[in-house]
């Protein structure tokens, strides 16, 4: 099965309805019906939180939203190695380099981000979701 990892930013547009929410709906609900295995880090859980609880201010809407993507997707440890290894990437922004070595250690198939200039230098292949959904 396709591994993938979910950048917050799709979680995001998914949850705000942002610009491009019914693509990252598209591909949350194939990880829903296990059609793909789904991944996200563990600190992108985390930063999730602060930003859910910082618009909504409802702490059980916030506790809900994240136990939900915690029944979706897998979570990805971030440890010492990781972040260490992390310092080293290709990738200059260091939260994302921690995905993409985060992807790496997991063997994650593809990176799913809104911003993949971000990810130029990563050595896993990543794509905006309506880039993965025509693959």
């Amino acid at each position: 099965m396709i591994k993938i990892l979910i950048d917050l930013n799709i979680i995001l547009d998914f949850l705000n309805k942002r610009n491009f929410h019914v693509e990252a709906a598209q591909l949350i609900n194939m990880c829903v019906e296990k059609k793909i295995s789904g991944y996200i880090c563990a600190h992108e859980v985390t930063t999730l939180s602060y930003f859910l609880l910082k618009e909504q201010k409802d702490r059980t809407k916030v506790i809900n939203t994240i136990t939900a993507l915690l029944d979706i997707f897998n979570v990805i440890p971030v440890d010492e190695t990781i972040l260490r290894d992390s310092i080293i990437s290709p990738i200059s922004d260091y939260e994302d380099a921690v995905i993409e070595v985060s992807s790496m250690k997991s063997n994650i198939d593809y990176i799913i981000s809104r911003n993949i200039s971000d990810f130029k230098s990563s050595r896993i292949p990543t794509y905006t979701p309506e880039q993965f959904l025509i693959l």
